[in-house]
């Protein structure tokens, strides 16, 4: 009985990992296919970093998150960060700049 618990715990933390990971993954998916589907003046407008920039950060972050895989890495801790700041900062200004028409 007493053996069990550890046991247990090993299986709780990969799974939470894993679902940690996939979480992270698909945030950082949403912003990337944001940022590629947005017009690149709309960023100068709003007065951040340029569009192929923003593409670079949120890609590598992406592909270094694959890379080296767990979740609570630091690169994929900089990816959701960078993620998340894109997501409500930079397409907040974006909707607002096109007057919140269009499918995002």
């Amino acid at each position: 009985m007493g053996y069990s618990a550890p046991i247990f715990y090993g299986y709780a933390v990969s799974y939470l990992n894993l679902a940690i990971l996939i979480m992270s993954m698909v945030v950082q998916i949403v912003a990337l296919i944001h940022c590629v589907t947005q017009r690149g003046d709309g960023f100068q407008a709003i007065g951040t970093l340029p569009k192929g920039a923003w593409v670079a950060i949120l890609a590598g972050c992406l592909i270094l998150t694959l890379l080296i895989g767990g979740p609570l890495r630091l690169f994929a801790l900089i990816g959701i960060a960078a993620a998340l700041i894109y997501l409500l900062d930079v397409r907040r200004g974006l909707k607002d700049l096109s007057d919140g028409t269009g499918f995002w």
